[in-house]
């Protein structure tokens, strides 16, 4: 009897903020829920450029035009989403879909397009339904890759496509020592001020830590050409900022 394969993981377990992966969601669900109210002022002073026209940018590489769908998955406080809605012109063009309530409920104080409370391996969506999905900075949260992408092929229309913005490790030691210590250390620590101390402290702290332990790139490609995607690519940017695209055929 065939056997399923095991379920490949964004990156292994992080012992400094859960013990095992059963103690992922429920920790990352109150990590998020918590520092929901301070993202946005926390990602406006942290976010090295990656603000709003390099989001509204990647969403018209995607293909994202007025007449189109987009699922926003890990939709967080709305970055993305507000982005596409103003490509769209439509909110309701728009679904965003966080597991977190707490950045949903941030979301809802300044955006007018539909939001669900769901998990992105587990899309409350019909087969062949939008053109676009986005994942943006989220994809090191989810428990499997090919699962996650299994749900992106099958709620997108034949040709429709995926979009995952992502951070990486740069390849050179001295950028990634650059990197580290910026977004593992001053990144925290400056947070623990502007922010509501400890707890949005703790949260940067698993960003960079989930960056750190992140899977190679060549994973995350060969999990969407697994998952049935085509045209699979990945955009880089200043050699950390990565927009991985793919095609639904």
């Amino acid at each position: 009897m065939d056997t399923a394969p095991p379920p490949i993981a964004p990156h292994a377990t992080l012992p400094r903020h859960y013990a095992d992966d059963g103690e992922r969601d429920r920790y990352v669900q109150a990590l998020f829920d918590g520092g929901a109210a301070s993202y946005d002022r926390i990602n406006a002073i942290f976010s090295l450029g990656t603000g709003a026209r390099y989001r509204r940018d990647a969403l018209k590489r995607a293909g994202l035009a007025p007449g189109k769908r987009l699922l926003d998955v890990a939709t967080g406080t709305g970055l993305v989403a507000r982005e596409a809605v103003r490509i769209l012109g439509r909110p309701e063009d728009v679904v965003g879909l966080d597991l977190s309530a707490g950045m949903l409920r941030e979301a809802r104080a300044s955006l007018p397009n539909p939001l669900v409370q769901a998990r992105a391996e587990a899309l409350p969506l019909a087969d062949a339904s939008v053109d676009l999905v986005s994942m943006g900075y989220a994809l090191r949260h989810v428990p499997d890759l090919v699962g996650t992408f299994r749900e992106y092929h099958r709620v997108l229309r034949p040709g429709g496509r995926v979009l995952l913005l992502e951070i990486d490790q740069p390849a050179s030691p001295v950028a990634l020592a650059a990197v580290r210590f910026y977004l593992g250390r001053v990144v925290p620590g400056l947070s623990r001020i502007i922010g509501r101390g400890e707890r949005d402290s703790r949260m940067m702290r698993y960003f960079w830590d989930t960056i750190d332990a992140c899977v190679p790139p060549e994973t995350i490609t060969a999990a969407l050409a697994e998952a049935g995607f085509a045209d699979v690519g990945c955009d880089v940017q200043l050699g950390i900022f990565r927009a991985y695209g793919a095609l639904r055929p």
